[in-house]
């Protein structure tokens, strides 16, 4: 794992990332709201302890894509409290036939990746052509290998759930399936995989 504070200006509150494989923190740097962010990627594996953030008079978590499951393994045992958890294009099932991204799919994106495959993986994720991206295949595959040898998460609770309309990742009624037990938790959104310029303020999200 890797964990970096994206803004810091000592804010009352804090927003910890789990973000998505392999595309950054760009895709929502948009986002306003003077909060400090703290985001965490790769996942490789998920034994990193996060700093201490109990300074902060309101901590939010946000789980995006695989950082869903992520957050899942990486919180059992560990005693962080969030004000809100929201989950967003992502289950504890990452790779699931029902209720994740359908095994194929997953296998085949891990064993044909390269520059060029990346290219198409974030036209889909977008919805929409995206600029050439640098990428070494190595390290991002390992990854997904790791995401895949970990298997489901532990269930764990979540203030809001988002459901892309779009997503071509993980399929819409796949995500319907993973999160029918926490009904009350579900949102619909008419965007892609990667659905941030939905929104412009962080408040958004967990509202």
């Amino acid at each position: 794992m890797q964990v970096e504070w994206l803004h810091r200006t000592r804010s009352a509150e804090v927003i910890v990332v789990f973000g998505g494989w392999a595309i950054g923190s760009a895709c929502f740097a948009h986002l306003a709201g003077g909060r400090d962010i703290l985001f965490i990627s790769d996942y490789r594996d998920v034994d990193t302890n996060l700093p201490d953030l109990r300074g902060y008079a309101t901590r939010r978590l946000v789980a995006w894509s695989l950082g869903v499951s992520a957050f899942g393994h990486w919180q059992v045992g560990r005693d962080h409290a969030f004000d809100s958890r929201t989950a967003i294009n992502g289950s504890l099932t990452p790779v699931h036939a029902k209720t994740g991204i359908p095994p194929r799919m997953f296998r085949h994106t891990e064993a044909t990746l390269t520059e060029a495959s990346f290219q198409d993986f974030l036209s889909h994720s977008y919805d929409a052509p995206q600029p050439w991206r640098a990428f070494d295949p190595a390290p991002n595959q390992a990854e997904l290998l790791a995401v895949q040898l970990r298997g489901a998460a532990p269930d764990c609770a979540w203030d809001r759930t988002w459901i892309s309309a779009r997503d071509r990742i993980f399929p819409p009624q796949n995500l319907e399936l993973a999160w029918t037990g926490q009904p009350q938790a579900i949102r619909r959104l008419d965007a892609p995989h990667v659905p941030f310029a939905a929104w412009s303020d962080w408040a958004q999200v967990w509202q």
